[in-house]
């Protein structure tokens, strides 16, 4: 059940956006083991007087990758691949990225958050 979180500067176009997402849940899905059906993926973008780098407008393609995931679900090689995996992705659809483009994956205790009113703790205890 990832939460991801996509800005990006310059923004996206309707076709990037679109391959961003299906390649986002796609990689959650065989990289991360994720459910396909409740991965979400929500891509913004910024005008690039509001991203800077170097205090800076930023005057190329970057981006900030969020992505929320139950702690403990994932190896640290899983984690690293999907790093790897989402870079590739934002390179080959955007074109250059600034190496100031960031991926964080955050591990979120279980008992903090879910989906349709119930916890992932609750779910791995069987409690839905």
């Amino acid at each position: 059940m990832p939460y991801i979180s996509v800005q990006l500067q310059p923004r996206p176009t309707e076709r990037q956006a679109a391959l961003l997402a299906r390649g986002i849940t796609e990689a959650m899905a065989e990289v991360a083991h994720k459910r396909a059906d409740v991965t979400a993926v929500r891509i913004g973008g910024a005008d690039a007087v509001l991203w800077s780098i170097a205090g800076r407008p930023c005057d190329g393609v970057t981006a900030y990758v969020d992505v929320k995931i139950t702690a403990g679900t994932n190896s640290g090689n899983e984690k690293a691949t999907l790093l790897r995996r989402l870079h590739a992705l934002l390179a080959d659809t955007l074109g250059g990225l600034a190496e100031a483009s960031y991926i964080v994956i955050h591990e979120v205790p279980g008992e903090d958050w879910g989906y349709a009113g119930v916890t992932q703790a609750d779910r791995a205890n069987g409690l839905h």
